[in-house]
């Protein structure tokens, strides 16, 4: 098991300069909105991912008026007590381990997991497909290395690919030598990331199937569809012969960065035709079942972030989730809460819960 027992933050949004200690199995964070709850949340997170869970600009995450910031936490992993440093200033991003900088700092990713939930996270069955794509990308990325590199490397790639496509409305080129280098490393990359985003669906399902019943009393049937252009024919066949429409419009039409997923629901789309409740129960147990995915995956059990939801949730829905996470199956849990007394009744007296006021 992983943990956070301490975090310390400089110049991190609204925090100026600020410790804070997690010596409780849960934790809560209180205090008014716009305290800071959530940015204490987020920079756990940050700690773990590099990067914040809301905004993908690090610039968002300086305060006011600087020009960088430093996040240290010191963690617990299967008993070896580790610090971590994350430090960002004027466009650079420097991560360290023990004092010791991380030489690419994709080789932080895996080591420390967490799971957020947040009021927002509904756009992931309301939304775009991109932030489908990414969230399946980010659990990919942190248990598999070779995934995270070719998912990288083909995204270079395309943005290549598409320049190269936009240049020739401009200045065509004689031969296609180039265009054909960019096919063939986005083709090899593409065949790997479709089989491993099949392999995950399989492995997922079941782990979604299983939340989902426990929070909505098994009730509705659901499934996940995944649809890719490379279901139908290699990327390679899809390049060569979709060429004409991808110079008309300037972009490549075709690959696995139009992947999707449908959430489905009774055999109905969930975006479209599921209540509010089944949306967040399906939500909690896609995020659940992340949590059941990366503990078996990486072998340990990553930290649960919970961002103010038990305002979200109403009554059964919030006792169930509170059985689940009490569970064996279950870490570290840090939330946010506005009403600390409303988390002491929801745990009880059988768990020790530690509060952070702000």
């Amino acid at each position: 098991m992983s943990t956070i027992n301490k975090i310390t933050l400089l110049q991190y949004r609204n925090y100026s300069s600020a410790s804070y200690e997690f010596p409780a199995p849960v934790t809560c964070i209180t205090g008014a909105n716009g305290s800071g709850k959530t940015n204490l949340l987020d920079a756990v997170y940050y700690l773990c991912y590099t990067k914040s869970y809301f905004s993908a600009y690090q610039q968002n995450s300086v305060q006011n008026g600087f020009d960088g910031f430093r996040v240290t936490g010191g963690f617990d992993r299967a008993g070896v007590p580790e610090i971590i440093s994350c430090k960002w200033k004027a466009g650079k991003k420097e991560i360290y381990k023990n004092e010791v900088e991380y030489e690419k700092i994709t080789d932080h990713i895996g080591i420390y997991s967490a799971v957020m939930i947040a009021p927002d996270d509904t756009e992931l069955i309301n939304g775009s497909s991109e932030l489908r794509r990414k969230w399946i990308d980010g659990i990919l990325g942190q248990v598999d290395k070779t995934y995270l590199e070719k998912l990288m490397h083909y995204q270079k790639v395309l943005l290549q690919r598409n320049a190269w496509l936009k240049l020739q409305a401009y200045r065509p080129a004689p031969n296609n030598t180039e265009l054909d280098y960019y096919n063939a490393g986005m083709a090899e990359d593409a065949a790997y990331i479709y089989e491993q985003r099949k392999v995950f669906l399989q492995e997922f399902l079941p782990l979604l199937n299983n939340f989902y019943h426990l929070l909505s009393e098994g009730k509705e049937l659901i499934q996940v569809t995944y649809t890719s252009d490379l279901a139908q024919k290699s990327l390679a066949d899809w390049l060569d012969q979709n060429l004409q429409n991808d110079l008309r419009y300037q972009r490549t039409l075709r690959g696995i960065h139009k992947d999707d997923w449908q959430f489905m629901l009774n055999d109905l789309q969930l975006k479209q035709f599921g209540s509010q409740g089944q949306k967040k129960s399906f939500l909690f147990a896609l995020k659940l079942a992340q949590y059941a995915y990366l503990s078996k995956t990486l072998g340990h059990l990553p930290i649960l972030l919970l961002d103010d939801i038990f305002e979200k949730l109403d009554q059964s829905r919030m006792e169930a989730l509170l059985r689940i996470i009490r569970g064996d199956g279950f870490g570290q849990v840090i939330l946010t809460d506005t009403h600390p007394e409303r988390i002491r009744q929801a745990f009880g007296a059988g768990t020790e819960v530690g509060f952070i006021h702000l």
